[in-house]
Order: C-alpha cells, then sequence, then structure tokens
C-alpha cells in the first residue's frame, strides 16, 4: 500500500485507496473540471469532498496542499519519473493530466499550443468575469445599490460569449476537437443558470453556445463527475 505520509492533507482527508490519484474538490465550476477530466481520461482516482467553508480549505492540512486554499487540489503518486506530485490550481492540474495520459490536448504540437491558448482564456478572462457576475448577480453584491459592478461584469460576459459563440461557428468543439480546453469552459457556462444570469447576458441569442453546451452535458462522462464529489 502506498505511503502518503508526505502529505499531511490526508491526515484529515484520510484516504481509502492511496494507490489511486487523490483528488480534493468540490463541485463548483472550477472543481469538477478536474473530476471530469479523470474520467474522461479513464485514469483511477479517490475523491475527498473539501467544503468551501474556513475550516476545509483554510485548515492548515488543506493548505499544506494548496497554500492559496482553493479546491481543486489533487495527488498523484506515479507522478514525473515516478516521484510523487501534489498540484493546485484548476488549468495547471488538466495540463498535468493531459499531458500524463496523452489525451484531450491535441496531435501535434500546433494543437497542444491552441489547446493551451483557450484553456488560458477561461483561465484568464471566462473564469473569473463569470465568477465576478454571479458575485453581482446571485450573492452578496446583488444587493449592492449601486449596479455598476454588476453592469461592468454582465457587459464583460456578453463580450466573452460572444467571443466563444464565434470560435464555436461550425464545429462542435472550441478547438474542432474535444479536449480540456472543453471541459475548462463548459463548466462555466453551466453555470450562468446556477447564478440566474442566462437573461441577463442574453444567452438564447448565443445559438451555437447554447448547442455546445447541450453537447458537452450529454457526455457520459460530464454526467457523471459533474456531482463529484457528491455534496453533502
Amino acid at each position: 500500500m502506498a505511503d502518503l505520509s508526505a502529505f499531511p492533507i490526508t491526515q484529515k482527508w484520510v484516504p481509502q485507496n492511496p494507490d489511486v490519484l487523490q483528488l480534493f474538490s468540490f463541485p463548483t465550476p472550477n472543481g469538477v473540471k478536474a473530476s471530469i477530466a479523470l474520467e474522461e481520461m479513464g485514469l483511477p482516482y479517490e475523491a475527498h469532498l473539501v467544503t468551501l467553508s474556513d475550516a476545509d480549505v483554510k485548515s492548515p492540512e488543506f493548505l499544506s496542499l494548496n497554500p492559496n486554499n482553493k479546491i481543486p487540489a489533487i495527488i498523484d503518486l506515479d507522478g514525473p519519473d515516478g516521484a510523487p506530485i501534489g498540484l493546485f490550481e484548476s488549468g495547471a492540474i488538466l495540463i498535468y493530466l493531459a499531458e500524463k495520459t496523452g489525451k484531450l490536448i491535441g496531435e501535434t504540437a500546433a494543437d497542444k499550443a491552441k489547446t493551451i491558448q483557450w484553456l488560458m482564456f477561461q483561465m484568464g478572462g471566462l473564469g473569473p468575469m463569470l465568477g465576478q457576475m454571479g458575485f453581482f448577480v446571485k450573492f452578496a453584491g446583488s444587493e449592492w445599490e449601486d449596479k455598476r459592478p454588476q453592469q461592468r461584469y454582465v457587459a464583460e460576459g456578453k463580450r466573452l460569449l460572444a467571443v466563444l459563440d464565434k470560435q464555436l461557428e461550425g464545429q462542435d468543439w472550441v478547438t474542432g476537437t474535444y479536449s480540456i480546453a472543453d471541459i475548462a469552459i463548459a463548466p462555466w457556462l453551466n453555470a450562468l443558470n446556477f447564478y440566474g444570469a442566462k437573461e441577463m447576458v442574453n444567452w438564447d441569442d448565443h445559438k451555437n453556445l447554447v448547442a455546445y453546451l447541450d453537447r458537452f452535458m450529454a457526455r457520459p462522462a460530464v454526467d457523471k463527475a459533474k456531482n463529484i464529489p457528491p455534496r453533502p
């Protein structure tokens, strides 16, 4: 049986099967990126529910793996050159898993560059902007009298959705072939429903995006992974 004692996080979230990759996550748009990738790539793993409460994400055990106190994070005992590795940041995890398996990152160097390009589009633009929009539409920011922050993020959300809608014209997936870029992007599009923001961003006007998200959510791996780890 594998020894995970070098990773203090396993003292709070104790593995039942330490021989497989360990996932520490919660089913948010960022969290499910990792579980979807693991399911799509067919890698065995064990999922641990890390709630978004301070008691979990700011615990010493979790911070020992991710000092930025955000999910998801992973431990892979079969890391580079066979050495254990712990990783955080959902985009970094997607790239790592794709390179580990040789799946969903493209066949050529040019394919890989384009895939990472659109992954970065999500990491640096779509995710942060839609996340801020959610704060000002659904959560505490929605109560603010000053609606300029909400208007700013709704406008930026619309702009980014238009970029994606144009990119998807005539093709099923963002780079033409299903990849980790789609695994990064689509969960954030799905979050618009949770935020109650679809009308605000004129979702139904983006016909390519509507069909794209339906295709993504219908994938068996996505359907299985969208609630991994299960909410309490």
